[in-house]
């Protein structure tokens, strides 16, 4: 019988922090999304690519489905709506409990309006007992029509090889879309911003809300190789907010960019050198102009 080879779009949604990026960086088999215990830490569509010899899977990690509280959030809400729509097939991930709370509740209802197979992914499994995992089974069968339903933990890699397994069930025959090689389409560039930005919400732990936006100035090879010398800007919305990221004598702005520097380095595999500024541009999360500007296009939407 000749082999066919499936390919599809699959898009994981999810409230924040119940493991997304951990699942998707598990399934991948190497760092791409960010991962933070803030809500709102992935900001773009980062498209990863699974490939093996049954076929290719793109995966669009949508910003998180939250209502909205300005235009940041907006954007954010209608890419990740417009993406369900698009896709072969919907994985939402969701913690193992019987108590389906308001922001679940929101995606059941833009769920229901989708005509894409969903498969509902139960993470955290190592956190409870076997009892309370089939209880949360349930509970969350009775309100949505789901192809299918698989418990797993991201953190311990159990049962993350069946999701793959699974969302291979439901692709038609389709072409490669990408290299065999590709695990990303989002440009290093891209990629270097949302490594900064996640060490600098990582260190600056509650003390600065999520208005910060990270913006790489330039990123060159030098002549011989072997080193990139990496300009960032770190933006945010008050002149507060910019003395707690620089810290006393630096401090603050050098830990982030160390951690950020040793990430970019086994991303890159070469040495770089980064040097990292910080600015402030009030409200730059409602205007257009700087939302643009950070890489958020309204016409991407």
């Amino acid at each position: 019988m000749e082999h066919v080879f499936k390919s599809g779009f699959v898009t994981l949604i999810g409230r924040p922090n119940v493991g997304k990026s951990t699942l998707m960086n598990r399934l991948i088999g190497q760092k791409i999304a960010i991962t933070s215990s803030k809500p709102q830490t992935t900001r773009n569509r980062i498209q990863t690519v699974y490939t093996d010899d049954r076929g290719q899977i793109v995966f669009l990690d949508t910003p998180g489905i939250n209502k909205a509280k300005n235009k940041l959030g907006d954007y954010m809400l209608q890419a990740a709506e417009r993406t369900l729509n698009e896709v072969d097939v919907v994985l939402w991930l969701v913690e193992p409990t019987t108590f389906i709370g308001g922001g679940e509740r929101y995606i059941v209802e833009q769920l229901s309006k989708v005509k894409t197979p969903i498969i509902l992914v139960i993470n955290k499994i190592d956190t409870v007992e076997e009892k309370e995992i089939l209880e949360a089974i349930s509970t969350y069968k009775d309100v949505l029509e789901f192809a299918e339903i698989i418990p797993v933990s991201a953190l311990k890699a159990r049962n993350t090889q069946d999701v793959i397994d699974t969302i291979f069930q439901y692709l038609d025959e389709g072409p490669m879309y990408y290299d065999a090689d590709t695990v990303t389409d989002q440009p290093e560039r891209q990629i270097c911003a949302e490594l900064i930005r996640e060490k600098a919400l990582r260190c600056l732990s509650q003390e600065i809300p999520h208005g910060i936006a990270v913006v790489i100035d330039s990123m060159k090879e030098r002549r011989h190789g072997h080193i990139i010398d990496i300009d960032a800007t770190v933006i945010c919305e008050k002149d507060s907010h910019k003395g707690i990221i620089i810290g006393k004598k630096g401090a603050m702005l050098k830990k982030i960019g160390s951690q950020a520097r040793t990430e970019m380095e086994n991303l890159l595999d070469t040495k770089v050198n980064l040097q990292l500024w910080v600015k402030v541009k009030k409200d730059w999360r409602d205007s257009d102009f700087l939302l643009k500007n950070y890489g958020y296009d309204k016409k991407e939407v």
